[in-house]
């Protein structure tokens, strides 16, 4: 089975890019890609253009041009994308509209605001006083034009296999059943199975349990969330 190959035998698995989110410096994500390099994954991380202020389209044709780099890079035919807050929406773009499903094998989205959130949260997340100039947060509350564009149709399009995790602690995502993709998504509450585990937004990147998850659904294993993962 996937889980008793040793971690070598992953390294003609695909690659890994971990899309990072809003405001993410790409070095918040060196913990998660170091639990994925151990594991035996070729690991990228893709720190968003401008922290991912922008337009949340223009970031993901960024995102097409990185990932065709990794691919020539390493000769894979796909990558697995695991993705961060705005990073899921960045990445659903590029699946969606920039042909970036035939390049991608598995999607993994940790706290990203699929159906939007409330402006407030954005706005204390990063410490602002309104969205104003702020593209992507403009973006990202609930009923924008953008979301509305992005969630018409089907929700996980293509042979990309879809996983989403969320968690009740999450500041960012509000409602957090926001988190949720329709359609043919595996989602994930960390709580359902780990009802005393708290997560927040930036601690879906380096919690252990949360970690589980993302093995499982990068190796097409049931998800059954370890709770007691460091």
């Amino acid at each position: 089975t996937a889980a008793a190959r040793p971690a070598a035998a992953l390294a003609d698995a695909n690659p890994v890019v971990v899309v990072g989110g809003l405001s993410g410096i790409s070095i918040v994500y060196e913990p998660l890609a170091a639990r994925l390099r151990a594991d035996g994954y070729r690991v990228w991380i893709y720190q968003l253009p401008n922290l991912g202020l922008g337009d949340i389209a223009a970031s993901a044709a960024s995102l097409r041009t990185f990932v065709g780099q990794v691919r020539g890079t390493t000769g894979a035919a796909k990558i697995n994308l695991v993705a961060h807050s705005e990073g899921g929406l960045v990445s659903r773009y590029y699946i969606k509209n920039l042909g970036g499903g035939d390049a991608t094998g598995r999607y993994v989205s940790l706290g990203t605001p699929q159906y939007g959130t409330y402006v407030a949260n954005i706005l204390a997340f990063l410490g602002l006083g309104n969205c104003a100039g702020v593209v992507a947060c403009q973006q990202m509350t609930i009923g924008s034009s953008f979301l509305t564009a992005l969630n018409a149709s089907d929700d996980t399009p293509g042979s990309v296999r879809w996983t989403t995790v969320r968690s009740w602690q999450d500041e960012l995502v509000r409602p957090v059943d926001n988190a949720m993709l329709a359609d043919d998504a595996t989602n994930v509450l960390i709580q359902s199975r780990c009802p005393l585990r708290v997560v927040g937004h930036l601690a879906l990147v380096t919690d252990g349990t949360t970690y589980s998850v993302i093995r499982q659904a990068l190796r097409d294993q049931p998800i059954n969330p370890s709770c007691l993962a460091l």
